[in-house]
């Protein structure tokens, strides 16, 4: 069994879904379980919509779900015109789908829609195609906590119930077939009381590798549009480079610090069972694309610059004769409450300092701080990330190529054994400059 994800711009369009399902056709003989995003787009139009619906904009808000249902009827006619049983049978499921959302006011049940749409005109229209697909609803077994906007899935449950749901799907007869591949949503799951949430932006990378862990996937294909990882972000550098093999390691750091290619817990559950990830692009299918592996199968060297923008860097002066440990301790166990990610961190004896990108929830943690401690938030800030194998010697020569990295008000080396992310706080305005001047100094040259 294999699992394949495809996004958003791999579903966006009839011409899309059919390449996609071109892709999926050549894998039948591996038993692929499909997870599909929302068409491109539509994630936006229902944040809308919600925002609508608990407005009370009424008119507004059923001229907004008539755009959406006509996106994927339009999809239905391209897709299945010919065929009047599927045809018939998507616009059914797309209709009731979008009466529910025009009918609801709850925040979470409306965004989580989108794969819902998706996932049934691709599931009506690979049965047209005559690829005999089954139909299997996430909720059934991606189990998270209560947390609705930001679900933490509950691994253990997933593992229990996921094999079960996939497997009687591959056994359920499609008008007398039996399916070749199974379909299923990313992005949404519920509580094990069956109270719908949803994992957070990008959240479908993620219900792929957790589906994977569970079924003991032979591997996970991560479908972009976008030719696999690249040294840096095409849209900062004009001539970055596809990255063939990447450790565990390396990608989890790319992604925690600001690569949009993967969501950033896609690896962790993959690395559970030491299953390859492919990144590959559904608009070029022949291509290499890019394979994340143990460690211990890739050579050293520099991997990638990533950044990341929208942070807030913290500094926090430590009183005169404070325990600046006792504090640190302190600052560390009320952001982990408050579910704050912390990317770098420096602390001495009389000041500690950190970024984050959880900028809504760090104002709520905030509020709970020491009132003591003089505490300043810098939101004008971005950080650069160098990532690589066994590069720690590159610390000092990066700081040669731009100033700006000579007066990082906050820098970091992280390793363990093998990678290595070395990390640069700089001005928001200067990060593509920057980005550009470290990707020719260590690609280009």
């Amino acid at each position: 069994m294999i699992l394949m994800k495809f996004g958003g711009t791999s579903v966006g369009s009839a011409e899309a879904m059919k390449r996609t399902m071109e892709i999926v056709r050549a894998r039948v003989d591996e038993r692929p379980v499909v997870v599909v995003s929302a068409m491109s787009k539509v994630t936006d139009m229902l944040y809308e919509i919600a925002d609508l619906a608990l407005s009370g904009a009424a008119t507004a808000l059923k001229e907004k779900v008539a755009a959406l249902k006509q996106k994927h009827y339009e999809a239905i006619e391209a897709l299945m015109g010919t065929d009047s049983y599927w045809a018939e049978e998507a616009r059914s499921r797309v209709k009731a789908i979008c009466q529910k959302i025009e009918s609801s006011t709850d925040r979470v049940e409306i965004i989580s829609r989108g794969e819902y749409l998706s996932s049934n005109v691709m599931y009506c229209a690979m049965n047209s195609h005559k690829l005999p697909t089954a139909f299997a609803d996430a909720r059934e077994f991606i189990i998270t906590d209560n947390d609705r906007m930001q679900g933490e899935p509950d691994n253990a449950e997933i593992v229990r119930r996921a094999p079960k749901v996939i497997d009687a799907a591959f056994g359920k007869s499609i008008r007398g077939v039996l399916p070749q591949t199974v379909i299923t949503q990313g992005f949404v799951g519920a509580t094990s009381t069956g109270v719908e949430t949803i994992l957070g932006r990008g959240g479908s990378d993620y219900t792929a590798s957790l589906i994977g862990m569970a079924v003991d996937a032979r591997r996970i294909e991560i479908w972009t549009d976008v030719d696999g990882i690249r040294s840096a972000d095409p849209r900062k550098v004009d001539h970055t480079l596809c990255i063939g093999r990447i450790s565990f390691e390396e990608a989890a750091q790319m992604a925690r610090s600001g690569a949009k290619v993967l969501h950033p817990k896609t690896i962790e559950p993959a690395v559970t069972k030491n299953i390859p990830v492919m990144v590959l692009n559904s608009m070029n299918p022949d291509g290499e694309g890019t394979t994340i592996l143990a460690a211990d199968l890739i050579e050293d060297g520099v991997r990638s610059v990533s950044s990341k923008e929208k942070i807030a860097l913290v500094n926090v002066e430590v009183p005169a004769l404070a325990d600046s440990s006792a504090i640190l301790t302190d600052l560390v166990r009320t952001l982990k409450a408050h579910r704050v990610n912390i990317d770098l961190i420096n602390a001495t004896a009389d000041h500690i300092a950190f970024t984050t990108d959880s900028l809504d929830r760090f104002k709520q943690a905030l509020a709970a701080f020491d009132a003591s401690l003089n505490v300043t938030t810098d939101t004008t800030c971005a950080q650069i990330s160098v990532i690589g194998k066994n590069i720690s010697e590159l610390r000092v020569a990066l700081r040669n190529v731009s100033d700006l990295l000579l007066k990082s008000p906050l820098t970091q080396v992280s390793q363990n054994n093998t990678y290595v992310n070395i990390s640069f706080v700089v001005p928001a305005g200067e990060v593509a400059a920057v980005v550009r001047q470290i990707h020719e100094y260590l690609f280009e040259k």
